[in-house]
């Protein structure tokens, strides 16, 4: 891993995904959320990211209360991001981001993106001049280093380089499953970051938990390895790369997180043997045909389902039920319906596909899970 002049700053090069938090019930589980930060410090790494979207904004409030109001502004390094559902005009920005500051109770941002950049949202951003707003923001020290986290097509990101030149980091979908995906397109992305010598920073390395809840004889080739966890082969896969320089991971629990920090806290990339098992269990995942869902309920939140339906949880259901012949995967569906939505109570009003960063056909989808389960 190539280690670029302006992520010097950077202790290491793995970073702490804020989108998936430790919990009580829908709540951030502040005591376990300060235990993982200290053991996270402790261990030399500094990078935290976050965005107003995750957890309705209850990951900025946890920032705040957990990092920002424990440690010195020293200490860390924290991204956050402009997303196109909180503006609407070039006049929205400035005031949500200044309220972005307050919200996590810091006064600067090290690394501020453009948030899920597409074809479609990057009319609003450039209508609305965000990127240039963003610069003068920049200018004014509030904003360190400016990026944007990508979910579109190699020639989709290569114009917005082309277009915005100032760009100085890119964060995009990487995982050796979505590597040559021809929706996803994560080689062809990645390409695309080296042409305009971007740094990279990878998201959803372990494809939402898919890459760590293998099927059994997915698993079977890692557990032949040895005795490293899945994540690692995972996410040291996504490091190995000589553009990246930071790999993220959301971590839920301590025990994720000790995990994650044996093989990246002291980073080593796959050898050559280690390739060959990930290139087995990845034409196992080929041969699925599951659901690609990453589990960030950007569709589920800020109410995007008027009929309360859970997407996220009935996809796990149904590519359970596929992956792992799992006769819990009934029940799982059963339960997640109890208080909420069914798929077939869909009314295909569009709004979960509009903010989708997978661009998952998720109406159609809905219809082979009330299939499967109804």
């Amino acid at each position: 891993m190539v280690k670029n002049a302006f992520f010097q700053e950077i202790n290491g090069n793995f970073g702490f995904g804020c989108m998936r938090l430790p919990m009580n019930g829908d709540e951030v589980d502040f005591d376990q959320f300060n235990q993982m930060i200290d053991k996270f410090i402790a261990s030399g790494l500094n990078y935290f990211d976050t965005a107003h979207g995750y957890i309705n904004g209850k990951s900025e409030l946890a920032i705040a209360k957990c990092l920002s109001g424990r440690y010195d502004r020293s200490k860390f390094l924290l991204a956050d991001k402009l997303t196109d559902v909180f503006f609407n005009k070039q006049e929205d920005i400035r005031p949500f981001f200044m309220n972005q500051l307050e919200w996590c109770g810091v006064e600067y941002f090290d690394f501020y993106l453009m948030h899920a950049q597409n074809k479609d949202n990057y009319k609003k951003f450039k209508a609305c001049q965000a990127y240039e707003t963003a610069y003068e923001l920049k200018k004014e020290g509030y904003i360190k280093h400016l990026g944007l986290s990508f979910h579109d097509s190699a020639d989709v990101l290569d114009m917005i380089l082309t277009e915005h030149q100032e760009v100085e980091f890119v964060q995009i979908q990487f995982n050796y499953v979505d590597y040559e995906d021809a929706s996803v397109q994560s080689r062809k992305v990645y390409d695309v970051c080296v042409k305009h010598n971007k740094p990279v920073v990878v998201m959803e390395p372990v494809k939402g938990g898919s890459l760590v809840n293998l099927p059994q004889d997915a698993d079977a080739i890692f557990r032949e390895m040895g005795d490293m966890s899945n994540a690692s082969y995972a996410l040291r896969f996504a490091a190995s790369f000589p553009q990246m320089t930071m790999v993220l991971s959301g971590m839920s629990t301590m025990e994720q997180m000790e995990d994650n920090l044996s093989f990246m806290a002291d980073f080593k990339p796959l050898d050559e043997n280690e390739m060959g098992a990930v290139a087995k269990v990845t034409g196992i995942f080929k041969n699925l045909n599951l659901i690609p869902c990453t589990g960030c309920r950007y569709c589920v939140e800020e109410n995007h389902c008027p009929k309360n339906i859970r997407i996220p949880d009935l996809f796990s259901a149904k590519n359970a039920h596929e992956a792992f012949h799992d006769w819990n995967a009934g029940m799982y569906h059963d339960i997640v319906c109890q208080d909420n939505g069914k798929a077939s109570d869909c009314i295909k009003c569009g709004k979960c596909e509009h903010v989708c960063p997978q661009h998952l056909p998720i109406r159609d989808l809905l219809v082979t899970v009330a299939e499967t389960f109804e």
